[in-house]
């Protein structure tokens, strides 16, 4: 467990002078703060998915990205824009099938969607599915092929026993012919008249449960063959949350109905492990991070079918574990806290800053070992839902950044380099959605915020898609912002990690220059003649072969003079610099 004795986190509260504070409410006109970041565009929700701010069955949900097309979730579908130009997306097309939550991911031409409702119908129909027992009734993983992409085809898909709230694709690298699905399902239980094979539980209690097979306190694996993705089905249904000294199935956190936060307020949610909410995969370094309820978990996915735990953390400040962000080499792990659900206000003045928080852990040995607390540090309204969302990895040389939503808090994007001190390094807010209630709470914000191939792409929602690019700053250079941008993905699911791995460049080069600069370790005549010889080295570079001798003495007469060790960040992206131009 942690304890607030472990605390060190930006506080909840910024400077007196915040421009995020005091911003005029509005729905598509409130005022806006913005720092370090620029709005390219802004495209409002349009018609079948329009509705007014609150109204649930049109949200804004999550998003996947795949070549130039990103697909926006929605309670009611999903819409796909075309990103070729970020600064000018557009609407390609959409397609209504009502269900929520709507979370989407792609693999190749295959669409995936999380569907969790009572009213998701296997037709994809808008007329919703009455009574307890429905055999038009979906509720599970939707799958689709999108290899026409203006025209998705609807797959069988797998029905599930508490649906589908979000999943995540993982892969095998030793199975190329298959994809897998760990299906996290958070709503009620089936009755086993519509779907076989489904026990409801009481979650409610501390006491070991043993026997039966309660379709609580387990994820569903869902195996995907790439050539008849038709087929697909549950393979496996682990209890990743047992006690391996008892047996129990609840073998993590089991707060019951009515415990109080030590502070005496009520937790909401409740941190009662009995699934996951969301979990990210990095096969290739084997681990999953699992954001389950009452408890942030490490996982070995090595055999995708059997996963292992291999440990599990709580924190009494937490209330409910919502999702999880590996950086980019799978080190260190940030898990987020949904504090309210996503539909109330914790980033009000009176809100401790470790409440609805990220929590910041290193993974040393198999073990996370917890090191800081990260909240946005401009105080929100009590008329904006505001909590830690989602957010990916922005792929700077050398530094661990992520760009994050917050729901009406708008985005923050940090620098997580150095776990124990995380800092804020650009952000955009607007202030309250004030339609239709003028004086309440009306639900909009950045449901997520990811970067894909050099800009953020936001899914706002209430107010539609948007797209963003990072300006220079002192927080992050132009050779940064560039080097980020060379790399290039074919899709992108956030909850499906891998590694980034930047080839050989100028910019790169320049952005550990730029990066010792801002540390000291570069300074003076030394940083003015290592930039002279880059400089002179890229002039070379485009005289091809019969240069690359002297590129490459350019380049080793900056490694040289930055007076810097052999294993530098520095030295070694010159070092493979000028091994690429030979």
């Amino acid at each position: 467990m942690l304890g607030t004795s472990l605390f060190a986190a930006t506080s909840a509260s910024a400077e007196e002078d915040d421009p995020r504070e005091g911003l005029a409410p509005g729905y598509h006109d409130a005022g806006e703060a913005i720092s370090n970041l620029d709005v390219l565009a802004k495209l409002p929700r349009v018609a079948p998915f329009d509705a007014a701010p609150g109204n649930f069955g049109f949200v804004n949900s999550d998003l996947a990205f795949t070549g130039d097309h990103a697909i926006v979730g929605n309670f009611n579908g999903f819409q796909v824009y075309d990103i070729s130009d970020p600064a000018e997306p557009t609407l390609q097309s959409s397609f209504v099938c009502p269900g929520g939550q709507g979370d989407v991911s792609v693999y190749g031409d295959l669409l995936f969607m999380s569907v969790e409702e009572t009213r998701g119908r296997i037709d994809c129909g808008s007329q919703g599915a009455t009574g307890t027992v429905n055999p038009d009734r979906f509720r599970g993983v939707r799958i689709f092929d999108i290899s026409d992409i203006s025209n998705p085809v609807q797959l069988p898909g797998v029905q599930t026993c508490r649906g589908s709230h979000t999943h995540t694709l993982v892969t095998d690298p030793d199975d190329p012919n298959n994809v897998y699905i760990y299906n996290s399902g958070t709503s009620g239980v089936r009755p086993a008249a519509e779907l076989a094979g489904c026990e409801n539980a009481n979650t409610n209690t501390q006491t070991p449960v043993t026997s039966g097979n309660p379709t609580q306190w387990r994820i569903d694996v869902i195996k995907v063959p790439l050539a008849a993705p038709q087929t697909a089905a549950i393979v496996s249904q682990p209890r990743i949350f047992t006690n391996p000294a008892t047996g129990a199935f609840n073998g993590l956190q089991n707060t019951p109905t009515g415990t109080l936060h030590p502070s005496g307020t009520a937790y909401s949610p409740l941190p009662n492990t009995n699934t996951c909410h969301d979990v990210t995969a990095f096969p290739e370094i084997g681990l999953l991070a699992g954001a389950c309820q009452g408890n942030g978990i490490l996982v070995d996915i090595s055999d995708p079918v059997n996963p292992v735990r291999l440990d599990a953390v709580a924190d009494p400040n937490f209330s409910y574990w919502h999702s999880a962000t590996f950086n980019n080499d799978g080190t260190k792990v940030i898990f987020t806290d949904e504090w309210g659900g996503g539909t109330s206000a914790r980033c009000r003045a009176t809100d401790r800053p470790e409440w609805g928080a990220d929590a910041l852990f290193d993974i040393v040995d198999g073990k996370m070992v917890f090191q800081s607390y990260y909240k946005l540090p401009a105080v929100q309204t009590v008329q904006e839902n505001c909590v830690a969302h989602n957010g990916s990895i922005v792929p700077v040389p050398g530094r661990d950044i992520m760009v994050q939503a917050w729901y009406q808090g708008g985005v923050s994007v940090i620098d997580f380099t150095d776990t124990a001190e995380p800092v804020e390094i650009a952000y955009f807010d607007r202030g309250p959605i004030d339609e239709p209630n003028p004086s309440g709470i009306n639900l909009g914000g950045y449901w997520s915020t990811y970067w894909y191939n050099g800009n953020v792409l936001g899914s706002e929602i209430a107010r539609g898609f948007e797209s963003l690019a990072f300006t220079p700053s002192e927080h992050l250079s132009a050779n940064e912002i560039t080097a980020a941008g060379e790399i290039q993905l074919d899709e992108f699911n956030a909850q499906l990690q891998s590694k980034l791995v930047h080839d050989p460049s100028f910019a790169v080069v320049r952005s550990f220059v730029d990066q010792a600069e801002r540390d000291g370790s570069l300074s003076g005549n030394a940083l003015k003649q290592v930039r002279k010889s880059i400089d002179q080295a890229e002039k070379l570079s485009a005289g091809g072969s019969a240069s690359a001798n002297a590129v490459a003495t350019h380049l080793g007469n900056a490694a040289r003079t930055s007076g810097q060790p052999a294993d530098s960040n520095l030295v070694q992206a010159l070092d493979a610099l000028a091994a690429a131009a030979s």
